[in-house]
């Protein structure tokens, strides 16, 4: 199962400043599966959700009945590689990507696959079946609090004694966010405000920009007329109106996807954009609804490489205890920070590099993680 392919490189390369307690481990390649490898990567070095997944296991390895799911091969796999005495080598995620394909067809075929589409995917089921574990605790009387705490994480008891409302999933908990969609009605001058959640943010891009402008762009004010009013309750009629989205509360880890992949009507096709849009290692929010800035700092990169949406490879960056580290697959190598910009994007259409970053992860330095 674990071979020590990159091992004495790697360990090399660090020598004594090989982070205490870390592993560092490959993942094997089954024909088509870089995009889910890419993606367990970003994740593993994810700090608070692998602890909450690493806590899960542990919680759970006694208990003889336990069906298998996503959730509980996710945990194996994190504990796989956490508990293992090499502090590195390459580990095939076996069982995991065998149970992805059982519950998810999309998945089951060699073609090339989309890795935001898998990120969705696998957060979205993960919280699924918290939420089931969750109800079925509350609905049998007199079980554990420890069951409880393997759902909703370390439960936190308000002044009086009373717990706080249910359910929040540590996964919520860790990338969830809230942003509130402002309709202002250009008659009454009525806002409306609806709130909705969200687990990453979904960015159009443009050629020779930034996160940052994406993301003003993301929140620009759009003007609904015509075809398009907006029927405000106060006027009782579709009047013209101003409608934009803020980010109500920023999530512990804020995930952008950058949508490199645009269907062109022309070419009754997707076409990959390869534009260059850098990503600072520090961002700074600041198109929240209360303005408070929120810092965040870059701790993975999910790169798409190849010129077209349906073929091409991905592979990951990470950042982990200061040193940045580049994932392909079976092999883990040492990566300077500066090498990050080489996967911004290319300036002109038509470029030799086709190394782009795709799936943006950043931890917000204001949580006490």
């Amino acid at each position: 199962m674990v071979m020590g392919a990159t091992a004495s490189k790697l360990e090399k390369a660090l020598g004594d400043q090989f982070p205490e307690g870390e592993r560092y481990f490959g993942l094997e390649n089954f024909g088509n599966t870089c995009y889910c490898n890419s993606v367990l990567q970003a994740l593993y070095f994810c700090i608070p959700f692998r602890e909450q997944l690493l806590e899960y296991y542990s919680n759970n390895k006694n208990v003889v009945e336990v069906d298998e799911n996503l959730l509980t091969c996710l945990a194996d796999l994190f504990n796989q590689i956490n508990s293992s005495k090499k502090k590195t080598g390459v580990i095939a995620p076996k069982r995991f990507v065998q149970r992805v394909k059982k519950q998810n067809e999309l998945f089951r075929s060699y073609m090339h696959q989309d890795a935001h589409e898998f990120l969705n995917f696998l957060l979205n089921e993960l919280v699924d079946i918290l939420e089931k574990e969750g109800n079925d605790i509350n609905d049998s009387p007199g079980t554990s609090s420890q069951a409880e705490q393997n759902v909703n994480g370390p439960v936190h008891l308000q002044e009086n004694g009373a717990k706080k409302e249910p359910l929040l999933t540590w996964v919520h908990k860790s990338f969830q966010g809230i942003l509130t969609n402002e309709t202002k009605c250009l008659r009454c001058e009525t806002v409306t405000a609806r709130d909705e959640t969200f687990l990453d943010l979904s960015l159009d891009i443009e050629q020779n920009s930034s996160i940052t402008s994406c993301l003003k762009n993301f929140s620009s004010t759009e003007t609904l007329n015509a075809e398009d009013k907006f029927f405000c309750d106060k006027c009782c009629s579709l009047q013209e109106a101003q409608k934009r989205m803020k980010i109500k509360k920023p999530p512990n880890v804020l995930v952008i996807h950058l949508k490199r992949f645009k269907y062109i009507e022309q070419l009754g096709r997707y076409k990959k954009l390869s534009y260059r849009v850098v990503f600072p290692l520090e961002l700074k929010l600041s198109n929240t609804v209360e303005n408070a800035d929120s810092e965040y700092s870059l701790f993975a990169v999910v790169v798409h490489v190849g010129s077209g949406p349906n073929h091409g490879h991905y592979i990951s960056l990470v950042k982990s205890h200061n040193h940045w580290l580049f994932f392909d697959d079976e092999n883990v190598e040492m990566m300077d920070e500066s090498h990050v910009q080489t996967f911004f994007g290319s300036a002109q259409e038509y470029s030799s590099n086709t190394d782009h970053g795709y799936i943006l992860f950043y931890e917000n330095l204001s949580v006490g993680n």
